[in-house]
């Protein structure tokens, strides 16, 4: 049963309640390839660090900071724009910021300098903050309650998706049209996205910010939602996890093909990478199911527990390919079942506020993947990699601590 219809149980005394629309199929296929193209635009640059330094006549050392500079403004700007996402509507939000992120990405096909097209990876990492979050807020306040991590999954996988096929489309394109084609065909698409955006939302008042709006779509709707009475303190713990569990998981995914080419091993990095991306696709789905019949926090420490254990795996059977693949495919399986469970506990846990709360969830994400990529490099060049992932392993302890003392782990309701 959708979670806003009345029915037997539900009480008709509190006045009327805002409509909240039911998440057809075709508004989740529109959230995934947003999420897909946004998350290519990011995955894709690193890759094509090799072609932009040639062509712009700059060191390859120096274009790591376009990858900086995308993920430093994300950081900066995503609470600022999920703020105001929750407090203006959402689907304008998100239709204006997918204009600009079609703007940045024609800014930079067509940058004539390293410093100008820095400054447009800037302004594409602003758009980006404004997008993501947003995309998750509009599908998981339509979602019915029941399913509500399934969905953030199927959607968040856009993202995983960006990771293995995206990427490595845009390094093909690159080498037989030049890397700013990429960029030309992603501001296309991100634009032409912008106008359903704009318009599919509209029904009923989901797609608008604040406390009502949010009611009417999430566990105990109809009495004030336990999130309403929860401080800031609660929820910068809450998204600290978010940041713990990113160094942990990209302290392993950053430096493994740099590992793996040190170790003579360069002509596994391709498909080992693929079968990562494919189990960590995998285990999102898992992981957003487990989260709606289980319980959100108790996914996410046992998805923490067991990422720290097959972390300390991947260290230990890394000189062999074959236990090195296994390996592999157990831990993207199990990091990447905390991600849509972590998402769902936040939107349940503070709904007033839910763009803003996944936007600082995002920001601690791309804070994690940032440390996880400075500490890695000086670690591996001094003790090696199995060292740097016994580390990762060790850094999600304390986030598997953290969720331990998290309220709300049990099933939630059916409405």
């Amino acid at each position: 049963m959708d979670p806003t219809s009345s029915g037997p149980g539900r009480s008709t005394t509190r006045g009327p309640e805002p409509v909240t629309p039911r998440l057809s199929a075709g508004l989740v296929a529109l959230a995934w390839v947003t999420q897909f193209l946004v998350g290519t635009d990011l995955f894709v640059v690193a890759p094509l660090l090799p072609d932009i330094a040639a062509s712009l006549h700059v060191a390859p050392a120096r274009t790591g900071l376009l990858i900086t500079a995308f993920s430093l403004a994300y950081v900066v700007a995503s609470p600022f724009a999920g703020r105001l996402s929750d407090r203006h509507d959402r689907a304008r939000i998100l239709s204006a910021a997918l204009v600009l992120f079609s703007l940045a990405n024609v800014a930079t096909a067509l940058a004539p300098s390293f410093g100008l097209l820095l400054a447009t990876r800037v302004v594409a990492g602003v758009a980006a903050a404004a997008t993501g979050p947003t995309v998750y807020a509009l599908v998981s306040t339509r979602a019915q309650a029941t399913a509500r991590a399934q969905v953030l999954a199927v959607v968040g996988s856009g993202l995983l998706t960006a990771l293995w096929v995206g990427a490595p489309a845009g390094a093909v394109l690159s080498r037989h049209a030049g890397w700013q084609a990429a960029f030309v065909i992603l501001a296309a698409g991100t634009c032409v996205l912008a106008v359903p955006h704009a318009f599919v939302w509209r029904s009923g008042r989901t797609a608008t910010a604040g406390p009502t709006a949010a009611a009417g779509s999430v566990p105990g709707a109809g009495t004030p939602a336990p999130g309403g009475q929860r401080g800031g303190g609660e929820a910068a713990f809450a998204v600290a996890v978010t940041a713990l569990w990113a160094f942990s998981v990209y302290s392993l995914y950053t430096y493994l093909a740099v590992a793996l080419h040190a170790d003579g091993r360069a002509a596994d990095v391709a498909w080992l990478l693929v079968v990562y991306g494919i189990a960590a696709v995998a285990g999102g789905q898992a992981g957003g199911r487990l989260a709606d019949r289980a319980g959100a926090v108790r996914v996410t420490g046992v998805a923490l527990a067991l990422m720290a254990v097959t972390e300390v795996a991947v260290a230990l059977v890394f000189p062999a390919t074959w236990a090195l693949t296994v390996a592999l495919v157990l831990f993207a399986s199990a990091a990447y079942a905390f991600f849509p469970a972590q998402q769902r506990h936040l939107v349940d846990t503070f709904p007033e506020r839910a763009t803003g709360m996944l936007s600082w969830n995002n920001s601690a994400l791309f804070v994690g993947l940032s440390l996880a990529g400075a500490v890695g490099g000086p670690v591996v060049h001094s003790w090696g990699y199995p060292q740097l992932l016994y580390l990762g392993a060790a850094v999600a302890v304390p986030a598997w601590l953290l969720t331990r003392h998290r309220a709300g782990g049990r099933r939630p309701p059916v409405r």
